[in-house]
């Protein structure tokens, strides 16, 4: 597989990790959409380096397929390289995208259908959901994992994260958490975790929920709350296993890689055994704020 060397002329970092998007000048103008500029960065030596092309794609040699999301996109093996196809019903079978990335997800290519595009506006081309896809592969080799969670960042620095499925509150959590000053939400409803020596860490993600919000930054976890609607503010710790268990429930874990998928499962278990962790009963109220405030 060979690459063009081209310099990035776009950056992003999320959770540490950076991706650079290059193209020349026969490629397309290259811009980010609103929530991925608050990721900008200056960098020149990226994790996962991207270059982007022009091309007329159609639906024919795909390669082995491997996984199937049921929605956007799927994945093949052709050449010893994967290939994400990105699909959308208006489209038809034809891919409007296809990327192809080495084993190690430090290389790729986008290819964009240009007939589905406007030539005259800038393209943001890791959108949604391939730059999560490329951040959530680098995360199983080793690096971390990511959660369907709010994570809150107090005005002491404390980080405290909201775990559950959609429905489950954490949209609530962030609204009423953002009332309270000097509060940051780093999302409201993916978080990423990292381990630095013996502490777990959160990081925000661009990829929020209905209330939009999404920083650029991180604090150390302090506690993990399982999160559900009840009839009363309500706190029951659990730990282990069934904690870990939880986490993994709620986690975006690449099951197409064996290898990634044992790291996940057991960094969940490092994570549940670092970390206090409790299934919370919430009532949308200023009080629930008050019982975590004064959770030992």
């Amino acid at each position: 597989m060979i690459f063009n060397r081209t310099l990035p002329v776009a950056c992003i970092r999320i959770a540490d990790i950076t991706l650079g998007i290059a193209t020349d000048d026969s490629g397309p103008d290259i811009g980010l959409d609103a929530d991925m500029q608050r990721f900008s960065i200056s960098e020149a030596n990226p994790d996962i380096s991207v270059e982007v092309l022009w091309d007329f794609l159609d639906n024919n040699n795909r390669g082995r397929k491997i996984f199937d999301s049921g929605g956007p996109w799927q994945l093949y093996l052709k050449d010893n390289a994967y290939w994400f196809h990105c699909t959308a019903p208006a489209f038809g079978d034809i891919p409007y995208k296809i990327a192809r990335f080495t084993w190690d997800f430090s290389h790729g290519q986008v290819f964009l259908h240009r007939p589905f595009f406007d030539t005259h506006q800038a393209i943001y081309p890791l959108q949604y959901p391939l730059d999560e896809l490329l951040i959530l592969n680098l995360l199983s080799q080793g690096r971390g994992a990511e959660v369907h969670a709010c994570g809150v960042v107090d005005i002491n620095g404390e980080g405290y994260l909201f775990v559950g499925h959609s429905g489950a509150g954490k949209t609530t959590m962030a609204r009423l958490w953002s009332a309270e000053r000097g509060v940051t939400i780093l999302s409201d409803d993916r978080i990423i975790l990292k381990q630095e020596k013996d502490r777990i860490w959160m990081h925000g993600t661009p990829w929020h929920g209905e209330a939009k919000f999404a920083a650029a930054s991180k604090a150390q976890l302090k506690r993990i709350y399982f999160i559900y609607h009840g009839r009363q503010n309500s706190l029951n710790p659990i730990t282990g296993a069934e904690a870990a268990s939880h986490l993994f429930s709620c986690s975006f874990p690449v099951y197409y890689s064996p290898e990634g998928l044992g790291f996940t499962i057991d960094f969940y278990g490092t994570v549940a055994k670092t970390v206090p962790c409790s299934k919370l009963g919430i009532v949308p109220t200023h009080e629930v704020i008050d019982l975590i405030r004064g959770h030992p």
